[in-house]
């Protein structure tokens, strides 16, 4: 505290030096004690001591009006002279640190106190004073924090502006460089406790704080987004309203830094054109010139750097599939879902914050694949035509379908589509849009479709409506690819995979080695191949001339073989689908062996003991069983299964103990590009083979359903409506908007300004002759002038020519 016997003496130093009071005014007065703070000190104490003169003034004029009857108003000056002496001693706080180091803390209190009570202008004044001090460094953000987020509670406008927007930037500006945990954590407490509270208006200022840090993308991590998701349960139904919105539109929320002031600075260099760095700019920025040029040089490195990172960032931003939402940074997504879907079945509040709920629940189920049983049946309550918002809550149905729910919890979900929705009395949106979501789920569990509903399903696409017949057509495309035993025959196409069938439930693929490795091998196998017959085309031409009777004596053979083969054959074609007697498994290694022999032969020249050999073992017949019978009796022979693991165990595949080189990984990840790529020209129809008309889809993978977001709009029924009259016109005089006097195109080209277009120029008529001599000519002169005058001081021949 400073003395009281100070003031005389302050007084007389000021009478002394020739300066009265009245000839400062504050703002020079603040100036100067600026430049030359030890010299102004006995100002400075006046100041003190007449900014706590006016305090007590105001407050007893405050105590005063609210004691008397008549209610006597306080004077408006004395509140104008306190603020500004408030703001003033603010501004020197940094200067005179000993002298006014109790001043933050009787500022604080003020507000704390006695801030609705206090004139909208005084408030202002005070707290920017503080906003002063807390950016200065003198008082911290944590003892401030909750003092602002209580000041955004009053009802003043401006006021609830002010303080946010300063704890709003301060916390961006604090975590520009890097985050610090140490500071952001007891900020994140206080906003947590507020936001805990029952009161409303503290609760939802916290909300608002959390949720534009988050998309500011300052606090981005699970600690935020799990203190914005509980609010979901607060008793306030508009802080759970405001906390369901933000988690449902954070995906349409678009980057934007117009608050900081670095921003600014990279958009005035987008404006500008693109600088290429180079390795010669910046050596001078930090090696070339003075210290002042080095400064500028390396401030506009910083910027163009700051700007290219910019574009980097926008442009992934644009090509980049941004599935990103906060709910799939949850501790606890199961216990959210099974809390909110307790809070929805018990809540009476109107249909829209209902349909609110269902969607984040959905989004939740979907994107953690969680098991929600009861919410299935809930929804099924409200799938009807006639349902308001019928689509988004379809979308939400099949946002909360994965492959790991029981397909017997969502059969009666998916029947109540199909029942209400498809059907011939049926409107024809009503029936796109439920063959649409019927897509979507068998595309999420195709186990839930059966053959004969698919066959109801397929009979649309031949009705008239464009709308139903694209949809069947979608559903039919979609089978080829993921189950075509279930379409007819005329239905499957010709479809790559005609084998395909959907995975059973709980089944999951295991990779066993490295993945892309089968592509390497059949790579090289194609090579061997191709290599063996070029050296078989090579060498052909010499075996032939080797020995003429040789070739003849082979050509007879291999007419005695054909007799045999066609014999064999037709005995076999009597019993095609049997390869096993009906006796023991000895008898099946000698079949076995006879038919190696007999390939043995085939391949070798042919020897007369061989073909007696062969016609005495051709003479046994043998009984073969059906190809059914052969696969149960080797599935149940634990002999036989014993053979084969004894087998896998003595001759391991080359892949299990194969060591992979950077080359081979390399040539992996080419073979993989390879494969997409003739897989997409295939789905299209380009690549060379395929049909045009048998165009695929690509089947997106599990992952990659849950994360993206189900658009609403893409189950509505595309059908393009017919114009009226009025939108013809408005058509019409858009198309006019731009041309004066609609005048043709050809008048406004010849009022243009400026020079002739390049279609303009290709009309002109060609030089003559003599003038294209001329202009030759004159270059020629102009060149010999040029080089007479260049400045070289030898001018005779060149010993070279």
């Amino acid at each position: 505290m400073i003395p009281p016997h100070n003031h005389i003496h302050s007084s007389e130093s000021i009478a002394a030096a020739g300066l009265s009071s009245d000839k400062h005014s504050i703002q020079s007065l603040q100036s100067k004690m600026k430049c030359d703070p030890e010299s102004y000190e006995a100002e400075l104490q006046t100041k003190y001591m007449d900014f706590k003169s006016s305090l007590e003034i105001f407050e007893q004029q405050a105590a005063l009006s609210f004691n008397s009857v008549s209610g006597v108003s306080p004077d408006p000056s004395v509140a104008k002279e306190l603020g500004d002496l408030a703001l003033f001693l603010a501004h020197m706080t940094p200067f005179y640190p000993k002298f006014l180091s109790l001043y933050p803390k009787q500022l604080a209190d003020l507000l704390r106190s006695t801030g609705k009570s206090l004139p909208s202008s005084l408030r202002s004044q005070l707290t920017q004073g503080l906003i002063l001090l807390v950016n200065r460094k003198i008082v911290s953000i944590g003892e401030t924090l909750e003092l602002f987020m209580e000041l955004q509670t009053f009802d003043d406008r401006n006021l609830r502006k002010l303080a946010y927007s300063h704890v709003i930037r301060f916390i961006q500006r604090m975590n520009k460089k890097h985050k610090d945990e140490s500071k952001n954590k007891p900020l994140q407490n206080v906003l947590f406790k507020m936001l805990k509270r029952e009161e409303e208006a503290f609760a939802k200022r916290a909300l608002v704080t959390l949720c534009d840090l988050h998309r500011r993308k300052v606090w981005s991590d699970e600690r935020t987004v799990n203190g914005i998701c509980m609010a979901c349960f607060h008793p306030s139904s508009r802080i759970m309203i405001a906390a369901l919105s933000f988690l449902l539109d954070y995906e349409k929320i678009k980057d934007d830094d117009d608050s900081d002031a670095s921003s600014s600075e990279d958009e005035a260099c987008t404006l500008q054109p693109q600088v290429v760095l180079g390795r010669e700019d910046v050596y001078k920025a930090h090696h070339k010139g003075t210290t002042a040029s080095k400064k500028k040089k390396q401030a506009k490195l910083q910027r163009v750097m700051r700007s290219m990172k910019k574009k980097q960032r926008l442009s992934l931003e644009k090509t980049s599939p941004n599935y990103y939402s906060p709910l799939l940074q949850l501790n606890d997504a199961q216990g959210f879902a099974e809390k909110l879907f307790s809070r929805l079945q018990s809540c009476n509040e109107r249909f829209e914050i209902k349909m609110m709920m269902m969607k984040v629940i959905a989004r939740t189920v979907g994107l953690h694949q969680l098991i929600l049983l009861s919410f299935y049946p809930y929804l099924q309550k409200y799938v009807q035509p006639h349902q308001r918002d019928i689509t988004n809550l379809l979308a939400a149905a099949v946002q909360a379908c994965h492959d790991m729910v029981p397909p017997d919890a969502v059969e009666p979900l998916f029947k109540q589509i199909v029942n209400q929705f498809v059907h011939d009395r049926s409107r024809t949106e009503a029936i796109s849009v439920g063959l649409n979501v019927v897509r979507e789920i068998c595309l999420r569990m195709p186990l839930l479709m059966n053959e004969d509903l698919l066959q109801d399903l397929v009979m649309y696409k031949t009705s008239k409506e464009k709308a139903i017949s694209s949809a069947a057509r979608s559903l039919v495309t979609l089978f080829r690819e993921i189950c075509p035993s279930l379409l007819i025959k005329k239905d499957r196409g010709r479809s790559n995979n005609s084998k395909a069938k959907p995975k059973e439930y709980g089944e999951v693929n295991v990779a066993m080695g490295v993945p892309g490795s089968e592509l390497l091998q059949s790579d090289e196998e194609d090579g061997d191949e191709d290599s063996d017959l070029n050296e078989n085309c090579l060498s052909g031409s010499e075996d032939v001339e080797k020995d003429d009777a040789d070739s003849l004596d082979y050509s007879g053979c291999e007419d005695d073989a054909k007799d045999e083969d066609s014999t064999e054959s037709e005995e076999e074609d009597e019993d095609r689908t049997t390869f096993v007697e009906e006796g023991s498994e000895d008898e099946v290694s000698d079949a076995d062996d006879i038919e190696d022999e007999e390939e043995s032969c085939s391949s070798s020249e042919p020897d007369d003991s061989d073909v007696e050999g062969d016609n005495k073992k051709g003479a046994r017949k043998r009984k073969y069983a059906d190809l059914d019978q052969q696969l149960d009796t080797a599935n149940s022979s634990l002999r036989a299964l014993k053979k084969l693991t004894a087998a896998k165990l003595e001759h391991p595949s080359e892949a299990d103990d194969h060591i992979y080189s950077n080359e081979d990984f390399k040539r992996i990840r080419d073979l993989q590009m390879k494969k997409q790529a003739r897989s997409t020209l295939a789905q299209h129809g380009i690549l060379k083979g395929t049909n045009p008309k048998s165009a695929t889809i690509k089947i997106p993978s599990a992952d990659q359903l849950c994360l993206k977001p189900l658009d609403p709009s893409t189950l509505e029924a595309n059908i393009r409506r017919k114009m009226t009259k009025e939108q013809r016109v408005a058509l019409m005089k858009a198309g006019r908007e731009d041309r004066e006097g609609y005048t043709s195109k050809a008048a406004v080209k010849q009022k243009k300004k400026g020079g002739l277009s390049n279609r303009q120029k290709e009309h002109k008529k060609f030089m003559p002759i003599a003038a294209k001599r001329g202009k030759i000519a004159r270059s020629r002169e102009d060149k010999r002038i040029k080089k007479m005058t260049s400045g070289k001081q030898f001018r005779g021949k060149k010993a070279w020519k």
